[in-house]
């Protein structure tokens, strides 16, 4: 019998459309077939954003499950999120934000098929964060490619932010995973398969909502539970500051190296299995899992 096809769950922000495309594309390059989509918008996003994303949406052919404005608290994410799994059902839930694009050792039917030989009810993934070669926070041109307008891979999110870099990115509808899809309690990934999820938050306009952010949760407009949030955004801030407004890719601490999404980085296995099993965040805030990755606000 053909196993079914894991059906993907995210809650998607103000990203661009052509991003939306490429985020299909590519997971439908990966079997998915079903997808469960929420947008969710916050106010200060202009009233044609929301309508071009979402006319977008229904030209790829997926009808989004939700759509919603109002604040972007810590919890909104999950709420939504948590809604989206129990409408999709049983079965297997495939979780990416809209800037996450993953990267398998093996074709998604493998993946499970392991997972379930060896009694496991989640797949793990590791977060990879992708940059421009000078380190520029460029706007994405959908004809000239996501990786070789990002062609650099590295640990910026573990080792600069200090925020977790953990993610569950399958799990079976019945196992609870935690905010911003970091960990599911009582439940273990295989430390030795681990899926590369390429982090594409790192374009133009991310500074304004990262300041944002700081600025609406230190005001308490938006409500957090922990100060991760902004902890680790002020990081990057600061460091953005530091480095004229670039990222630094040569810092040998980010390990920054060319990478591609069609195959996992060289050493991937090992790097990734090593990261993971010695994580431990040098802030206890960030304990509950960073939230800096959810999607673009």
């Amino acid at each position: 019998m053909t196993p079914v096809p894991p059906a993907l769950i995210a809650v998607i922000g103000p990203i661009e459309p052509a991003l939306l495309a490429a985020w299909t594309a590519h997971y439908r390059a990966l079997g998915i077939e079903r997808f469960h989509l929420a947008f969710h918008f916050p106010d200060h996003v202009p009233s044609p954003w929301r309508h071009q994303l979402i006319a977008a949406s229904n030209e790829l052919g997926i009808i989004p499950v939700q759509v919603s404005t109002g604040p972007w608290h810590e919890h909104t994410n999950t709420q939504l999120r948590d809604g989206l799994r129990e409408q999709a059902g049983r079965g297997w839930h495939l979780l990416a934000d809209s800037d996450e694009f993953q990267t398998y050792p093996a074709p998604l039917a493998e993946v499970i098929a392991q997972a379930e030989a060896a009694r496991r009810n989640v797949v793990g993934g590791l977060m990879l964060d992708r940059v421009t070669n000078d380190g520029r926070l460029t706007v994405w041109r959908p004809e000239t490619g996501l990786d070789r307008s990002f062609p650099l891979g590295g640990h910026l999110t573990h080792r600069l932010l200090k925020g977790d870099p953990r993610k569950i990115v399958l799990a079976r509808s019945s196992v609870t995973v935690a905010s911003g899809n970091h960990r599911a309690p009582g439940h273990k990934p295989d430390p030795d398969s681990l899926a590369c999820v390429h982090h594409f938050k790192w374009r133009s306009g991310v500074l304004d909502d990262l300041r944002r952010r700081v600025e609406r949760f230190t005001s308490g407009a938006w409500v957090e539970h922990t100060p991760a949030v902004r902890s680790e955004a002020s990081r990057l801030l600061r460091h953005i500051d530091r480095h004229h407004g670039r990222i630094d890719v040569s810092d040998p601490r980010l390990a920054f190296r060319h990478v591609t999404l069609d195959r996992l980085p060289v050493d991937w296995t090992t790097d990734a299995a090593k990261i993971t099993t010695t994580w431990r965040s040098s802030t206890p805030q960030s304990q509950p899992g960073s939230t800096i990755s959810s999607p673009s606000l």
